[in-house]
């Protein structure tokens, strides 16, 4: 297939951001959760700035596919990504309180589970760097709808970086399959957006892509804590 325009320009634009973060934010890491637009940035830092790290968040609940993705992306870039777990005491206590599948109960609950699983891992991730990137997008979801290229994370004091918040979910697809760019199995069965494996399913023709995350919550509530603003 051949790029529009559009996006050769979106994509020269993300290239120049990840460059400029380089020259300004080093030391810099990028968080890949192996979805789809996670595998655009790792696509494009391992071509265009290998010199950002880039991790991933175990949660010890991903879907087998996800795994699976991750060993391929090892395989076909010739890297090494950096993984960091949960504190196994943490997560020992929170099941032996609230059982494997709390988070279904409450908010609160399946919060309390991000933090542990995912936000405290990404705390040790970021010690020492000057910025983090992530592959989220304006069109997502109801909370980033004013998404930023760049703005100051205030929780992990440094700064956040979306290369691809122009971006549309065709810009995505159409830049994995002309570059070829390995993708996790479950976006073939209607998964759009991809988290831990009992907290996400398929969604139906005509949903909102966010829609099969944490399904039986509010659209206002669905963020794990990553990508959260402090604000007082």
């Amino acid at each position: 297939m051949i790029l529009n325009i559009q996006l050769e320009r979106r994509i020269e634009s993300s290239r120049e951001i990840l460059k400029e973060i380089t020259a300004t934010h080093s030391p810099a890491a990028f968080a890949n959760s192996f979805g789809a637009e996670d595998m655009v940035l790792t696509d494009l830092i391992c071509k265009a700035v290998p010199e950002i790290e880039i991790f991933s968040l175990d949660t010890g609940r991903l879907p087998a596919e996800t795994y699976q993705l991750m060993q391929q992306a090892m395989e076909h870039y010739d890297i090494q990504f950096k993984v960091y777990f949960p504190d196994h005491e943490a997560v020992e206590e929170y099941i032996r309180t609230h059982g494997p599948n709390g988070f279904y109960e409450s908010v609160d609950l399946r919060k309390r589970c991000c933090f542990i699983r995912k936000v405290q891992p990404l705390q040790r991730a970021l010690k020492g760097k000057k910025a983090w990137i992530t592959g989220l997008r304006r069109e997502q979801s109801p909370t980033r709808e004013s998404l930023p290229v760049s703005e100051w994370d205030e929780g992990n004091q440094l700064q956040k970086f979306n290369p691809l918040t122009e971006w549309t979910h065709q810009d995505v697809w159409n830049y994995i399959r002309h570059f070829k760019v390995p993708y996790n199995a479950l976006h073939d069965q209607n998964y759009p957006s991809i988290g831990c494996a009992p907290c996400t399913r398929a969604i139906a023709i005509g949903e909102d892509i966010r829609a099969g995350r944490w399904w039986w919550e509010n659209p206002e509530s669905k963020e794990c804590g990553l990508h959260i603003k402090k604000t007082g």
